[in-house]
């Protein structure tokens, strides 16, 4: 957008929105501090109305009025301001570092938990930013009585609180009343996980069998056998690149850059063996030399017409002129357009199409079964529960004692001699 600039926080702050304090979308790699230095949070909304305006606020529905809820007063003009008396290049810089603290996916549950929260605060006249604690109350109750799973609602929380803290305004999450409004859906909602099935060692072969011969299933073969051999998290597959894979005669040594627990990225390495069922790395070198890829996303979507986006340079000049990477004329290197990755949920889509191709009820599956499906495994191998962790990069071992305690629900048995 030329000619324009977003407001920063403390106009944001001014305004009552939840807007304008993370990014609207990760940004591709590059040298910009991780993610761009764009100063929007969640979608744009107008601001909701305040007590004083012309039609004044909307009327509660009557599920809330017990809650003694009443809307918030305007923020002054002296509100706490993130990044005060900085100039506005320096203050944009702050802010872009603050925002590159959160994972991408985070980031993107965040902007739309706070743009429903601003929803529902514009709708009964609250301000959404400051908030206050009766508002907040009001919105989980109203979460709540809508369906939402409590685990939903506790990020929902959580993203106001971050909305709050990053412009240094009273944390309203942190109210008794807040506090115990959660705790009281936690109880009556509760907490129990939606876990996906886990796509075992013959689930996966079974998945394997049904992928055609072609380069998509060339690629789903490689993501399919990887994904479940390396335990990877499905942000942990699409990130990586060829630069991270490192063969060994044992097999292949993958270096993952930045994970759920390793927001920093100092990075570590997963051993995939070649194997003799699965054998994930032979699937993956057939992917990569069919597709023609030496560098970039090691996963990429594939056209219809079967053409991977990313392995040729793009089009210059007349049609059908193709420039390689090089410095033309004018001494500027004309480098291809980056390669696409595929996204997180291409992957969640390409487990489910072949749990259904294999007879299995797609709806259990996703994502997470692969990993899941590997720490089952090898729990029902008897693998070391350290050697496990090594794989999947779990470090809390209740986690994985958790998928062991339900791999190995039936052995040994307390009931098996007598029922």
């Amino acid at each position: 957008m030329s000619g324009s600039r977003r407001p920063h926080s403390s106009q944001a702050v001014a305004s009552g929105e939840l807007c304008h304090l993370l990014p609207a979308e990760p940004a591709e790699r590059s040298g910009q501090l991780g993610r761009p230095a764009a100063n929007e949070i969640f979608s744009s909304a107008e601001p909701s109305r305040q007590v004083g305006d012309t039609g004044g606020p909307a009327s509660l529905p009557a599920e809330y009025a017990d809650n003694n809820l009443t809307p918030a007063l305007p923020v002054g003009a002296a509100a706490a301001q993130t990044s005060a008396g900085l100039p506005a290049e320096a203050a944009t810089l702050v802010e872009s570092y603050q925002r590159a603290s959160k994972a991408d996916a985070t980031v993107r549950a965040y902007r739309g938990d706070a743009a429903a929260f601003e929803a529902w605060c514009s709708r009964y006249g609250f301000r959404p930013l400051p908030a206050s604690p009766e508002a907040v109350a009001g919105f989980l109750v109203a979460e709540a009585e809508a369906g939402r799973a409590a685990s939903t609602i506790g990020r929902r929380l959580a993203a106001i609180k971050y909305a709050h803290k990053l412009v240094r305004q009273p944390d309203p999450t942190e109210d008794e009343a807040v506090r115990a409004t959660m705790k009281g859906i936690r109880r009556k909602v509760g907490t129990a996980p939606d876990q996906k099935a886990a796509a075992t060692a013959d689930i996966v072969m079974a998945m394997l069998m049904r992928t055609p011969d072609t380069l998509t299933g060339k690629r789903d073969r490689a993501l399919l056998a990887l994904g479940f051999a390396g335990a990877f998290r499905r942000s942990e597959l699409v990130a990586l690149d060829v630069a991270d894979l490192r063969e060994d005669p044992e097999g292949l040594r993958v270096l993952v850059r930045r994970s759920k627990v390793d927001q920093e990225g100092a990075g570590f390495e997963k051993a995939i063996p070649h194997g003799r069922f699965i054998r994930p790395v032979a699937l993956l070198r057939d992917w990569l030399d069919s597709a023609g890829i030496t560098e970039g996303p090691v996963f990429r979507p594939v056209s219809r017409s079967g053409r991977v986006r990313g392995t040729l340079p793009r089009e210059r000049g007349r049609v059908g002129e193709l420039r390689h990477s090089s410095a033309d004329a004018s001494g500027v290197a004309d480098y291809a357009t980056p390669a696409p990755r595929l996204t997180t949920q291409a992957v969640a889509d390409i487990v489910k199409r072949y749990a259904t191709a294999a007879g299995l009820d797609a709806s259990t599956f996703g994502a997470h079964s692969l990993r899941a499906g590997y720490i089952t495994t090898a729990a029902e191998r008897g693998a070391d529960l350290a050697r496990i962790m090594d794989q999947s990069g779990h470090r809390d071992t209740r986690t994985v004692v958790g998928y062991i305690r339900r791999a190995n629900a039936f052995k040994g048995h307390s009931g098996s001699g007598f029922l």
